[in-house]
Formats: structure tokens, sequence, C-alpha cells
């Protein structure tokens, strides 16, 4: 009755497995070869992987030095070499390193005060901003 019971609700047990032909318990030892089968086998295909993007890549390559030799353009690493070297150079007989460009609004900090004042000044009540201007 048991059985019955346990066949209606979906438990069979193991030895029913076995009993109708199902796999035995398999050996730990083939199973951690076939998981390291599988993990050289994904090691390969990443491998191919890369080779194949590496070999696209070349290609690309070819392709963008073909334009920039067609049009004289430089290589990005190369203008920005070529930059530094020519920077470095204007500063070999400084004491100081070469100035930078002040970008707007740096170094104007009277301009932004005021500014910053008048900005104040707006949102004061009548009387404060009378007594401000005194």
């Amino acid at each position: 009755m048991n059985f019955i019971v346990k066949q209606a609700l979906g438990g069979a047990t193991k030895d029913m497995g076995k009993m109708l032909g199902g796999e035995e318990d398999k050996d730990p030892e083939a199973e951690k070869e076939k998981e390291e089968e599988r993990q050289e086998a994904l090691r390969q295909q990443e491998e191919e992987r890369k080779a194949k993007y590496a070999k696209m890549e070349a290609e690309r390559e070819v392709i963008r030095q073909g334009i920039r030799d067609k049009y004289g353009i430089k290589k990005r690493e190369d203008a920005e070499a070529e930059a530094q070297a020519a920077m470095e150079q204007a500063s070999e007989g400084s004491l100081t390193r070469p100035k930078k460009a002040v970008p707007a609004g740096c170094g104007d900090e009277e301009e932004e005060e005021e500014s910053i004042m008048d900005t104040v000044m707006k949102y004061l009540p009548g009387p404060l901003q009378d007594m401000f201007k005194k």
C-alpha cells in the first residue's frame, strides 16, 4: 500500500529507479573527469573566441591605417606623444613649467563676488537692501 501511495504522489524510491533500468550511482571520479573536460572545452572556446576577435581587430587596424595614410591623419597616440614632446621641448631651458590656458570665468574672483552679492541682494527685503547699500 505504501508503494502505491508513493507512486501516486510521484515519489518513487531510489530502488524503484534501479529496478526499472535507471542509472546507478555514478562514480565521483568520473564526474570530476567530465567536469575537467567541460572546463577545458570552455577554455579552448574562449581562446578561439579571443583569437578570432584579435584577427578581426588586426584587419580593422590595417583598414584604419590605410585611411590614415590616404588622408594624412596621425594616430591618436602619436599625436598626443608629439604634443607632449613639443611641450617638454619648449620648457627645457625654463626653470618653471609652462603656463596652462585658464578657462573663462576662472581667476576673476571680484566679478564673481559682485554677482553673488547682487543675487543675494535681490532676495533680501527692501529695508535690508537699503541697510547693505549704505
